[in-house]
């Protein structure tokens, strides 16, 4: 098979989503000086908030730190629903003149590495459909770079997870996974059963309630749900006296602190926080809810992700008897809905499976060094973005624990500092390079199903810094914004 001249960019940046969008702001502003290349498998930007088009989308963080730091969230909603995200997105791409660098229908397949030339040969599978990739007997595009940034995301965009459910096939009625929404699906005045109480679900149920006969969560165990306002309650006062970008600034370092201090209360008085948020969920419900069944998890705060619902609209949903949680296990499926091992059925005409992700790490891309193919899943994590011993390449990966952006915006400041250092100095390759021994422990402190379910995949997590996974926003800051030029424990050549 006979490939096409190759291209040569200084950066390669892999996904056109929320963090690629950003990361390929943040070096626009930071090292206007280096040619980029932007490849999207997709038709599209704008990744998650593109694909996903179930009812009542939003963010399940708040927008004044899920936003770019560079770029003021304006919106008075502190949870946004996914159009206003996605024009944000855009609306970034056009003011850096981005949209000339991206390549839509390129779907990376592998990245060669040469410590001859110290360059990355990224092959790249084409396609004229966003779902159609053309076959291995198509001349695919060779792209040469000197630094990959990896900004695909940590889930399967081509399917979700769904467990095996027996019976699934003798269902009537239809069955529908968020990640792929039909977009002409009719659940006015229909029977809806929503599987799951994650994120989507709590979504989802105060949405479509408004317009079903009747609306099920289904959830085999609680989750922990809060509501927050969906109008920061500084917005206004501070808006009266200050400029737009000073609030934007002091409402975004409110919510960094909370949202660390929750989850540290979390961690060191986890019975404390239950209570609190226990008692919220009480004074939405009435005291004669049972809260034990439905509301109160066999876990810690914060041991999986807290769900954000704005202005209590899925307790409202509940209140008024549009949605009802049934806290039970599935026996099978059969023509009419479910049975459940209690012994109880639930007629359905649709059912949602919003059981959550599939994680994919690194995008299915094989990457190898001089001919050796490497397994990332061998490789210890640098500062929560470079893998040791693979030289030239970073990956963008948010925070669990808090908002995804606060991470991937650090992590784009930080690989400009790097290849500015490298320019400055003439330097060719920067490897991270583990210098004393080590001993290993879990790169997630979660335990939410998708997360438990992908553990084998994920690249391992040192007990020291700056080989240790860091959780905490502030400290992030302080070592990669503060002190972007310390690079312990790289090797420079």
């Amino acid at each position: 098979m006979k490939k096409e001249e190759s291209e040569l960019v200084d950066v390669l940046i892999i996904g056109a989503g929320l963090a690629g969008i950003g990361s390929a702001c943040q070096l626009r502003r930071k090292s206007p000086e280096l040619s980029l290349t932007l490849l999207e498998a997709r038709a599209v930007s704008g990744g998650t908030w593109d694909l996903f088009r179930y009812p009542g989308i939003r963010s399940d963080s708040d927008m004044y730190t899920y936003s770019y730091g560079f770029k003021p969230w304006t919106d008075k909603s502190a949870i946004a629903d996914g159009d206003k995200i996605l024009n944000y997105i855009r609306e970034a791409a056009d003011e850096y003149d981005l949209n000339r660098h991206i390549r839509y229908n390129h779907k990376v397949v592998s990245a060669q590495w040469s410590s001859t030339d110290n360059l990355w040969t990224v092959t790249v599978a084409r396609s004229d459909t966003q779902s159609d990739l053309r076959s291995k007997d198509e001349e695919p595009r060779i792209i040469r770079c000197r630094f990959i940034l990896s900004c695909s995301g940590y889930y399967d965009y081509d399917q979700g997870y769904t467990p095996e459910f027996a019976g699934i096939d003798d269902f009537q009625g239809e069955i529908v996974h968020p990640q792929h929404w039909p977009e002409q699906l009719d659940y006015k005045n229909k029977r809806v059963v929503v599987i799951g109480s994650g994120a989507t679900a709590v979504t989802l149920v105060p949405t479509m309630s408004e317009d079903t006969a009747s609306l099920v969560m289904l959830q085999r165990s609680p989750t922990y749900i809060a509501s927050v306002p969906a109008v920061d309650t500084w917005l206004k006062p501070l808006s009266k006296c200050l400029p737009s970008s000073w609030v934007f600034r002091l409402i975004r370092w409110k919510k960094v602190l909370l949202q660390q201090f929750i989850y540290r209360m979390s961690r060191k008085k986890p019975e404390g926080v239950r209570r609190f948020l226990l008692d919220k969920v009480r004074e939405e419900l009435g005291p004669d809810y049972d809260l034990d069944t439905h509301f109160t998890p066999n876990y810690n705060p914060w041991d999986q992700r807290l769900c954000a619902v704005p202005d209590g609209d899925m307790f409202a949903a509940i209140r008024e008897g549009r949605a009802e949680v049934v806290t039970d296990h599935i026996d099978s499926f059969n023509s009419a809905g479910i049975a459940l091992k209690s012994g109880k059925q639930l007629n359905a005409d649709i059912v949602v499976v919003a059981t959550g992700l599939k994680l994919k790490f690194g995008g299915d891309i094989a990457y190898s060094i001089d001919g050796k193919e490497v397994d990332l899943t061998e490789k210890f994590v640098y500062r929560g973005m470079m893998l040791s011993d693979i030289p030239n390449m970073a990956m963008s990966v948010g925070y669990t624990n808090s908002s995804w952006t606060l991470k991937t915006d650090l992590t784009a400041k930080y690989v400009s500092g790097l290849l500015k250092k490298m320019n400055r100095n003439g330097y060719t390759s920067v490897t991270p390079t583990i210098t004393d021994k080590m001993g290993e422990v879990p790169l997630l402190d979660f335990d939410a199903g998708y997360v438990l379910r992908a553990r084998d995949i994920m690249p391992k997590n040192g007990d020291r810094d700056p080989w240790k996974n860091n959780d905490k926003f502030t400290k992030d800051f302080v070592n990669l914004e503060l002190k972007r030029n310390k690079h312990s424990e790289l090797t420079f050549r």
